[in-house]
């Protein structure tokens, strides 16, 4: 079993001498918890998901300046594993783990991106808007975030000598990715389950590069998660999908970091793109776990942003929670979130309740000029931050967001993932979307007077 306590030492960047504890207990609330090196996921009562629990009363031992003063030394440190934007908020993740067990590769420590100019040009003059790259990690995507933790818990599970022989996900490509990576760095089988033909050439070759074993099926992510589900029930393969609450323990980092590189200071929004809808709950919990300690004060509201041809939780939204139906998903160009039946639904609702939270739907077309519109202002955005912005542009439109307040899109993957989808855009071969913005190159012969007539002409 994994013992819940940390190391202590002299060293200023870790932990006081006191032990923190964490341990998985069912969401809606059912009496007993569960260890975390336990292989369970779901509640043993009632069927409900699992979430992490921290001992909070421990962690108030130490004030709200302490930690932030903690948190900020670690920051993009060389101090192992510290350096990590996950594993530098250790105590508040998976407190367990010992150090030689965690599998990290600098996850974490993204960048805000400024975006006056698109928000001047597209928000109805908001200038305070800012995208968390995500994308920015070692495989393009935030899925990077919550694979840190589950992969160093199975490793250390491994070396405590439980029965693990591969880690397992249903996939629409960046789960995939991350799986892949992570299991590699660790030495252990990935599996991972793709829906056929329905990811980019990218997504694809990232699992197969790291060694995963790669099955492409004749179905949906949908029809995937049901088959792997299944999978994780025999012994000796581990569920590494959301519906593992570790994956929302490093997730949840999104929400404390932003706020870290704000000086501590919540935004008014966060915009975020949902499919599984993992991501709002773990954000959700983060900014929790910082009122409870005392380093914020108050919530930000959350936009949860759907593709229209997924989305399933925008309907329940418009019609009254208690109206939610699954869905067949439609093709989308925003494909890491073309889910019909999000696994964490019941998480996300709870925490869009909690925090005053709307939802929103893009076409094809707004989410497709929204990326174009951010990329010519410095950004290079996958199709599903592409839903996010579009989903802010109408929010502004409305006067939900105003001038003055600040915001914060998430930005989920990698652009470079969805080249593909930035040249068809620019050749206008996208279905059902004529390009506003399309910028294709010039072909000129070998002639300086031609070079010169092109760039000039083009300077008036």
């Amino acid at each position: 079993m994994v013992r819940l306590s940390v190391q202590t030492h002299a060293h200023p960047l870790y932990s006081p001498p006191m032990a923190y504890s964490a341990v998985f207990q069912c969401v809606a609330g059912c009496s007993g918890t569960y260890p975390l090196d336990q292989v369970i996921y779901t509640c043993p009562s009632c069927g409900e998901l699992l979430q992490v629990r921290h001992d909070v009363d421990a962690l108030k031992g130490r004030s709200a300046a302490e930690w932030a003063r903690l948190f900020d030394g670690r920051w993009m440190t060389t101090q192992w594993p510290y350096g990590s934007g996950v594993w530098g908020k250790k105590e508040w993740v998976c407190p367990g783990i010992k150090d030689e067990n965690i599998v990290s590769m600098a996850e974490g420590g993204s960048n805000l991106f400024w975006a006056e100019r698109y928000g001047r040009q597209r928000l109805q003059g908001i200038e305070d808007v800012w995208i968390k790259n995500c994308g920015n990690s070692h495989t393009g995507s935030f899925k990077d975030l919550g694979m840190t933790v589950l992969v160093s818990v199975v490793k250390q599970m491994i070396a405590d000598g439980k029965p693990i022989k591969a880690i397992a996900c249903a996939s629409t490509g960046d789960t995939s990715a991350a799986v892949a990576a992570y299991a590699a760095a660790a030495g252990i089988r990935a599996v991972v389950l793709l829906p056929k033909g329905k990811i980019t050439t990218a997504q694809l070759v990232q699992p197969l590069a790291n060694g995963a074993m790669v099955l492409a099926l004749d179905t949906d992510f949908d029809g995937c998660m049901a088959i792997v589900q299944k999978l994780a029930q025999e012994q000796g393969v581990y569920l590494a999908n959301s519906m593992n609450s570790l994956r929302l323990e490093g997730q949840k980092t999104v929400a404390i970091e932003m706020v870290q590189q704000f000086d501590w200071k919540v935004p008014d929004w966060v915009v975020i793109p949902g499919g599984n809808l993992g991501n709002v709950a773990a954000l959700g919990a983060g900014f929790e776990l910082m009122i409870e300690l005392g380093l914020i004060t108050k919530r930000p509201r959350i936009c949860l942003a759907q593709a229209e041809r997924a989305n399933p939780l925008y309907q329940a939204y418009t019609k009254g929670w208690d109206s939610f139906e699954p869905m067949v998903a439609g093709a989308t160009e925003a494909s890491a979130i073309r889910i019909g039946n999000p696994i964490s639904i019941r998480r996300a609702i709870r925490a869009l309740s909690a925090f005053d939270g709307v939802v929103e739907q893009a076409s094809e077309s707004e989410l497709a000029e929204a990326s174009a519109a951010a990329d010519r202002t410095g950004t290079f955005t996958c199709p599903h931050t592409g839903v996010a912005l579009a989903a802010l542009e109408k929010l502004a439109k409305k006067g939900l967001v105003e001038k003055g307040q600040r915001v914060v899109v998430v930005s989920t993957a990698s652009g470079l993932k969805f080249a593909d989808f930035k040249i068809r855009y620019h050749e206008n071969r996208i279905a059902d979307v004529t390009s506003e913005r399309p910028n294709a190159p010039i072909d000129l012969p070998n002639d300086f007077e031609a070079v010169k007539r092109a760039v000039l002409g083009g300077l008036d």
